[in-house]
């Protein structure tokens, strides 16, 4: 009997390890200036991104769409030099300069470091938007350039904008 509760007892403890090891894979947390950033949604956490399911719905629907011009007021922009436990934000600001409406399919970045936010309805002819990208430097040091690739049915389709910090 003795051995038979020590095999449960290993067991029960293997799961409770691989359950934890889980939680932290899928687990994100962002360290902002002022705390822990998390978002969820049903109980799943994720960075800031739309939700994988949301990127093909709204990629066809970009696809689908008529076709329109977009233009940013600035494609960079240089935080300057920043201490590595400061987060820093910054709008990049466009506006839709075709005669049909401009819809943001999604963003892509490389690192998980940066986090865009883009409007997610349609903006008209003439409209204005903004995509707010947040840098935390954390781990970071030294110049630090991250570009952010932006989809939609404008022309060109994919459009990269970028940031620059001298992270000290």
């Amino acid at each position: 009997m003795d051995r038979n509760y020590k095999a449960i007892l290993l067991t029960v403890l293997s799961l409770s390890v691989f359950v934890i090891a889980i939680c932290e894979l899928i687990s994100f947390s962002h360290r902002g200036g002022d705390g822990i950033f998390t978002a969820a949604r049903e109980g799943e956490t994720y960075r800031g991104e739309i939700y994988p399911v949301q990127t093909i719905t709204r990629t066809q629907r970009a696809a689908e769409m008529p076709k329109t011009t977009v233009q940013f007021y600035e494609t960079k922009y240089n935080f300057g030099a920043i201490p590595e436990d400061h987060v820093v934000k910054h709008a990049f600001r466009f506006k839709n300069t075709g005669m049909n409406p401009l819809f943001i399919a999604k963003t892509d970045v490389t690192c998980g470091c940066t986090v865009p936010t883009f409007p997610q309805e349609v903006i008209g002819p003439d409209g204005e938007g903004e995509i707010v990208v947040e840098f935390n430097p954390s781990g970071k040091s030294g110049i630090e350039q991250k570009n952010i690739i932006v989809h939609s049915n404008a022309l060109p389709e994919a459009i990269s904008i970028s940031i620059e910090a001298d992270v000290k």
